[in-house]
């Protein structure tokens, strides 16, 4: 069989643990075979990243920016008991948070439906799409471990020399300080992919804060979209016959539990992060959603939106037989085969990743299935539930 060609490579980023084997193992069943692939290859592997001192997760950013499509891998974000594990010199920064601060890019996340398993939001009917802002807040802030009796201080010098300067408290006692940040610039990007890809989607947009209690944090937010929507959006999403509204996050809670879903939901960037996992799990399992990071110049990274899986690959370790789901990393790297042939005009790749994910679904629904999904499914006498390689290769029959 002639193998399906490609023109532009594609970056390939490479994890940790038990998605690390997934990896390779998903090369050598699903696409290799059928692709002549061309990839740009990264490995982002903690110990690569401890070697190259995460230059390498700098690297591979670039190289998405550059050839405009990647597919990456689950890695780890390491804690204390990963330093020690991995014997670190540094707790290094999450890859994904790296990235997404190279790319100026919004993180969409899907789950992937099949009709075996209902969701546990008894009305929900369609997707949910989590849009989650992907740079600052949390994830770029800076702490401290208040020692004792002081007092803890918000400054911030102008250019000019002009300074704002503003007690936060007097500690009486010893406590912990957290300042962050975010940019006008990096939410107007978050803005116009959200608009742009509920455009494209022709989906209802929702978006969330808190702007009631911060009162300048979380309002810039609000402003920023409202002043984007009425000035450039809101006569298209009009003639498309869809709508764009913002709402306090905990009304949006009870709002997103009461619908019948089929919108996206636009989220800061932490509380993306905790809505996209919630959505998953509610629609079925953290393994069964797409994720893809779009930046505002046309970039896009696919990856998996859960974690390494280390229980399992603790297991894998010792010899014993895993039962791991590889959908969401499937379907990583279907979307980017797809992106990379709508870029390059390959037909034929696109088809071939719609083939790759239908063949996942038929699997699905023929019973075979891996044991995190077999136990969610009603009538359990018509499921099979396999090992993970098991999996693929009914998946590779089916293609």
């Amino acid at each position: 069989m002639q193998k399906i060609q490609m023109k532009t490579p594609l970056v390939e980023m490479d994890g940790d643990e038990m998605t690390r084997i997934l990896w390779k193992q998903i090369k050598d069943e699903l696409i290799l075979p059928f692709v002549d692939l061309k990839t740009e290859y990264y490995d982002l592997g903690l110990p690569e990243r401890e070697r190259t001192k995460d230059q390498v997760t700098i690297d591979a950013a670039n190289a998405n920016k550059k050839y405009g499509v990647a597919v990456k891998c689950a890695t780890i974000t390491p804690n204390k008991q990963r330093v020690e594990e991995y014997n670190l010199t540094e707790m290094w920064k999450s890859p994904n948070g790296t990235i997404r601060a190279v790319l100026d890019g919004t993180v969409f996340r899907t789950p992937i439906l099949i009709d075996s398993i209902k969701p546990a939001v008894r009305n929900w009917k369609r997707p949910i799409t989590i849009a989650r802002h992907a740079y600052g807040d949390v994830y770029k802030s800076t702490e401290y471990r208040v020692p004792g009796e002081g007092k803890a201080e918000l400054m911030f010098t102008a250019k000019d020399g002009t300074r704002y300067r503003q007690t936060i408290y007097d500690f009486e006692c010893s406590g912990v300080l957290q300042g962050q940040y975010n940019k006008d610039t990096s939410i107007r990007s978050f803005a116009h992919s959200c608009f742009q890809y509920a455009i494209n989607t022709k989906q209802d947009l929702w978006f969330s804060t808190k702007d009631t209690i911060s009162k300048q944090y979380d309002q810039t937010f609000k402003l920023i979209f409202e002043e984007i929507y009425e000035s450039e959006y809101k006569d298209e999403f009009g003639k498309l016959g869809i709508e764009y509204f913002y709402t306090l996050i905990d009304d949006a809670v009870a709002r997103v539990i009461r619908s019948e879903g089929g919108f996206i939901w636009a989220c800061k960037n932490y509380d993306g992060d905790v809505m996209s996992d919630m959505v998953s799990t509610a629609f079925g399992s953290l393994a069964m959603m797409t994720s893809v990071l779009v930046s505002p110049d046309g970039n896009y990274e696919y990856e998996a939106a859960h974690g390494t899986v280390t229980r399992h690959y603790y297991r894998y370790l010792k010899g014993e037989e895993t039962s791991t789901n590889p959908m969401a990393t499937i379907f990583a790297w279907t979307g980017a085969l797809r992106k990379r042939g709508e870029l390059d005009g390959l037909s034929d790749l696109r088809a071939f990743a719609d083939k790759l994910e239908a063949a996942c679904i038929k699997t699905l629904d023929d019973g075979i299935m891996t044991k995190d999904l077999a136990g969610l499914v009603d009538d359990t006498a018509k499921v099979k539930a396999v090992n993970s390689l098991a999996f693929l290769k009914a998946i590779r029959d089916r293609m």
